[in-house]
Order: C-alpha cells, then structure tokens, then sequence
C-alpha cells in the first residue's frame, strides 16, 4: 500500500477523536476515498470534512463515518441494511467489516456512480437497489445492523425498525431541524427498541417517496 502521509493524519486524528476500534480504522485506511470524491476536491480527500458530491448531496466527513461505523459493533457475520448510499464510500467501509452490505439509495445517477466504484475497487458484497430506503429492504430482513446516512425526523421509519432483528442494532441521526440532529443508537430487545442519544451532527433529511395510490379494479 502505498504511503500516503495525509491518509495516516487523518487515521491519527479520527483515534484521537474517538474512533478507537482498530477493525473501524483499518477499513478507513483501505478504502481509497479519493476515489469517492469529486475531481474538484481532490487535494481534500483524506481531510476530515464532508465533501459536496452531485445532487446536492455530500460524502460524509470522515469522523462521522468512523464513529457511526463504530457504533453499531459489526461482527463479520452480519447483514447489514443501509439506507442513503450517496457516494458509495459510507457501503465500501461497511463492506471491510461485515458478510454483506445492502444499501438502497433514492437518487439513480448517485448509485450507477457507487455501483461503479464498488465494482473498480473489486468489493463483490454490496448489493445495491434503487428505491425508497424508508421502506427498507423486507425480502432480506431482519437485518442484524441497520446504519441511516441521513436525518430522519423525531423518531425512526417505522418500516425500518420492524426489519431490525432481536439483538440488533440500528444507528440513526434524527432531528426535524438541521441545527439540532443526534446520532441515536437503537438496539432491539424481546420487549422493544432501547435508545441511546450519542452526539450532535448535521445530515441531509432523509426523504421517502409518496405512497402510491390505490388503483380500483
């Protein structure tokens, strides 16, 4: 592997912030993020700041992905639902830690572009689907892991709760205004949802398409 001094700065920096967990960092450290960002940014890669991508969306700031992917405690066996895949980057780290990454995102142009990546970086266990993620993926469910890539309002899709296993865990941020979201963690006991606030962030809402209407027969 090439050395890249910005790129060990970086992994210094998100130890010192919190991301403690050395299976979290060795996935950061193996996933090109330059390959996720724009050519326009790319002396900013592997700086700690999220980065605009196409349709008003970003790539996440690197301590964001490193805590949030911390928090859900992967083990190498897990399916993992993840919900906005934006960029692709947030998926390829999940991809280094888990057995499978399903990842849905809403927006086609964002996810030909992440399918493209996954498939030059050679990741094989990441499927991928076109869609409302607030619906989840119920073919597949219960997931053991569930991470959301963006702000949902006061209180998680219920769609996507019902599809978290028992002993499972789901990190969300959530917040009805932009200057006041947490990450909150929820683990599913026998008697229900546990949560636990973590910190503050800023995300891009979470957005679900309308129902479609009943046609008659």
């Amino acid at each position: 592997m090439t050395y890249n001094p910005r790129k060990i700065r970086l992994l210094m920096a998100l130890r010192g912030a919190g991301v403690t967990d050395t299976r979290v960092l060795a996935a950061i450290e193996r996933i090109p993020r330059e390959l996720f960002v724009p050519d326009a940014f790319q002396d900013r890669a592997w700086e700690d700041v999220a980065l605009p991508i196409d349709l008003g969306q970003t790539i996440s700031q690197p301590l964001v992905v490193g805590l949030m992917t911390q928090a859900l405690d992967l083990h190498p066996r897990h399916l993992v639902l993840e919900v906005g895949t934006g960029s692709g980057y947030q998926a390829a780290v999940l991809s280094r830690l888990c057995r499978r990454v399903f990842t849905i995102e809403r927006l086609k142009p964002l996810l030909r572009e992440a399918e493209a990546r996954f498939k030059a970086l050679d990741i094989g266990n990441i499927t991928t689907r076109l869609g409302d993620g607030t619906r989840g993926w119920p073919e597949v469910a219960p997931f053991a892991r569930i991470l959301v890539t963006a702000a949902g309002g006061p209180e998680p899709p219920k769609d996507l709760t019902d599809q978290l296993a028992v002993g499972g865990v789901m990190v969300i941020p959530l917040g009805t205004d932009h200057r006041d979201q947490r990450v909150v963690r929820f683990r599913r006991s026998e008697a229900g949802l546990i949560r636990e606030d973590l910190w503050p962030v800023r995300f891009v809402p979470l957005l679900s398409d309308p129902p479609q209407p009943v046609r008659s027969a």
